[in-house]
């Protein structure tokens, strides 16, 4: 009853929305989903279906391992097959050495499903300017590393009905490939399909091409200068052109600015949806779910009134509850499939098996912040609010090492366990990351400590609470010594999105790092997730 209670109020203090989402309480309706139908950071999102069975490929940057791809009965549940690969290695940036990729590395992938076999597509903005095809007949047993291709930015690949291969990117270029995607096709040129008109004076990007009615489609985001972020279709009987455009989804949703960039999918009853993101400010960018009319002959985006829709019925019916972010005992012999490194992890530096239910992360290089930090591990955070807590065993940090739990993004809130020689501080401080625009590389850190306090036991216990409503995006800071009693600590972190830096929401983050010696080491006991909904 407490947590009804608690959650009626949240409702009601989100307004109008809130009295929307609110009148959708008690008697629960199985039957309907609440958009965003994910409320967290799963950008970029392409989706396909396979039979009855739907994948979501998205945007993880510089964690790792990377490109996850969901799975899906109902598009609504999602849970995570894969990654399609554990680390990247073509620069020691991946590496937190010679510079950073935060911002850079994986994203905007493209999938695509062919007589048996499954594609992915993606190239990083950075160099070598080389894309990777990755390849497998079952996203949950893994992917294939089978070519390295020129450099097209937020590509989409396409087999025509010829099985002919192309790849639409940029804004508006298309170029045939190989039949086995290993390089462009000898002798073919970039074919420009379309020019922008008047209105496109902005951001045009973010392809996504499929094929309907033997006509072709081309989805982009488009954000003209001073105008509102939408959804825009180009329409051609002729894969080389001429194409026409139209609007197809322009739409402001839950108080926060509009909808744009995503694909469009069919279930097997011939049914259309589209799945869109949209900026939430310091969460990242979350998916929303909406139905995809097709009137003369375009894929209209919306309800009747061409809006994202707060509730709509289930694409299918029945299916589980997926969670997408999950607490853990680290009790098993692998890491759980819902944590990524911050940048390639030193896989010699952390254990499951030192010291059985733990998660030992030992020191393995001297840096000297968080951002430098070999083995940060994360998850994702969710809104409208939500909360973790992490154990701590601390009794075997060596001087100058700084361990604890933080809501990691370029600007970061983090709870620090300071070791000072023999004494055990606990601080609460903020800390903003500049990065060289050339190579990510960590010019500096403004940090600011709001509180301290010295501990006198081995075992801590780190909480933030999370809160991502309109004009919120707040963590507060608590840390308790029995896991009961509560104290607040430091000051309220206003959570942000930067484009500029990380590109990507703030994630929980579990760090360890020396700063003097190598040798020390944490265990972490647990990780306890709540989401308030």
């Amino acid at each position: 009853m407490k947590k009804i209670i608690v959650s009626l109020m949240l409702l009601s203090s989100l307004g109008s929305y809130g009295a929307q989402l609110q009148a959708l309480q008690a008697p629960a309706d199985t039957t309907k989903f609440v958009n965003p139908m994910m409320w967290a950071d799963v950008p970029d999102p392409d989706v396909i279906r396979v039979g009855d069975d739907f994948y979501l490929v998205s945007t993880t940057m510089h964690l790792m391992p990377g490109a996850p791809v969901m799975h899906s009965k109902d598009l609504v549940n999602w849970e995570i097959a894969s990654y399609v690969f554990d680390k990247l290695t073509d620069t020691p940036r991946y590496d937190l050495k010679e510079g950073t990729a935060y911002g850079r590395g994986q994203w905007a992938t493209s999938i695509r499903y062919h007589k048996g076999k499954f594609y992915l597509y993606f190239s990083p903005n950075d160099q070598p300017y080389r894309g990777y095809v990755y390849t497998t007949t079952d996203p949950k047993k893994g992917w294939t590393l089978a070519a390295r291709t020129p450099h097209f930015h937020d590509a989409s690949l396409f087999f025509d009905d010829d099985d002919k291969v192309y790849v639409f990117y940029g804004t508006g270029e298309m170029r045939e490939l190989k039949p086995d995607l290993s390089d462009v096709m000898p002798g073919s040129k970039p074919i420009k399909v379309f020019e922008r008109d008047a209105s496109e004076n902005g951001l045009l990007e973010g392809s996504r091409f499929i094929k309907h009615d033997g006509k072709y489609y081309l989805l982009m985001i488009s954000w003209p200068q001073g105008g509102k972020r939408r959804q825009v279709c180009y329409r051609a009987d002729n894969i080389a052109g001429p194409y026409e455009k139209k609007v197809i989804l322009e739409s402001d949703f839950g108080g926060f600015p509009y909808v744009g960039q995503g694909t469009i999918v069919d279930d097997s009853k011939g049914n259309w949806y589209g799945v869109i993101f949209q900026d939430r400010g310091g969460v990242g960018r979350v998916l929303t779910l909406m139905p995809c009319r097709w009137i003369d002959g375009w894929p209209m985006l919306g309800d009747e009134n061409g809006r994202v829709p707060l509730t709509m019925k289930k694409p299918v019916q029945g299916c589980p509850t997926i969670p997408l972010v999950v607490s853990d005992s680290f009790d098993a012999d692998k890491l759980d499939i819902h944590w990524q490194w911050n940048h390639n992890p030193v896989n010699e530096a952390w254990s499951l098996t030192d010291r059985s239910g733990f998660l030992r992360l030992k020191t393995s290089r001297v840096v000297d912040n968080i951002f430098l930090a070999p083995n940060t591990l994360t998850q994702r955070m969710e809104g409208p609010q939500c909360s973790g807590v992490v154990a701590l065993d601390i009794s075997h940090m060596k001087d100058g090492d700084i361990s604890g739990f933080s809501a990691f993004n370029g600007d970061s809130g983090l709870l620090s366990i300071i070791a000072e020689g023999n004494k055990r501080y606990l601080t609460m401080s903020t800390a903003v990351v500049k990065l060289r625009d050339s190579d990510k590389a960590v010019l500096g850190v403004d940090a600011e400590e709001k509180e301290r306090v010295e501990l006198k036991q081995d075992k801590i216990y780190l909480r933030i609470d999370a809160d991502f409503r309109v004009h919120k995006d707040i963590a507060a800071f608590y840390y308790s010594l029995d896991n009961k009693n509560w104290k607040k600590i430091g000051t309220d972190f206003k959570m942000i999105f930067d484009y500029r830096r990380f590109f990507m929401g703030t994630k929980f983050g579990i760090f360890n790092y020396a700063t003097k010696q190598l040798g020390g080491y944490v265990d972490v006991d647990f990780f306890n997730y709540t989401r308030i909904q």
